[in-house]
């Protein structure tokens, strides 16, 4: 796992298709709800341009996120969350999300988010290791 300006980043051990499709079934099991998968691979070839696999899912839960707005409403800008599944030069796939904790320090929110912002992360610990194949959800 690597983290870096609020990003997590772990290794997938499908392809970018897969590991989304495996994030859908997830996050849809936890309860969350789909708002939008975007292929940006497939919007690179629509103009004319190349672009390795790179998928992005947009899901969330207002249970979740609406008690992060509460305490701050332009927190909503990082809601609801996203995840990019990734490959790299050498075929490695990659899934990637922001930290929770790191939205939480971006907004200075306080005490009333604390509690949303621990169950996020620990959440999105879970559907995203469960996508990538590394841990049962």
């Amino acid at each position: 796992m690597m983290a870096d300006k609020g990003l997590i980043t772990i290794q997938a051990r499908f392809g970018v298709a897969e590991t989304i499709d495996r994030l859908i079934e997830t996050v849809q099991r936890a309860g969350f709800l789909v708002f939008a998968r975007i292929d940006h691979a497939a919007g690179a070839r629509d103009v004319g341009l190349s672009l390795r696999p790179t998928e992005l899912l947009i899901f969330g839960n207002p249970k979740g996120g609406t008690p992060l707005m509460l305490d701050r409403q332009l927190a909503g800008i990082d809601l609801p969350v996203k995840a990019l599944a990734w490959e790299d030069e050498q075929g490695t796939v990659w899934l990637s999300y922001n930290d929770p904790h790191w939205i939480a320090e971006r907004h200075a929110l306080g005490d009333a988010s604390r509690d949303a912002v621990t169950a996020m992360s620990e959440g999105m610990e879970k559907v995203i290791q469960a996508a990538a194949g590394t841990s049962q959800p």
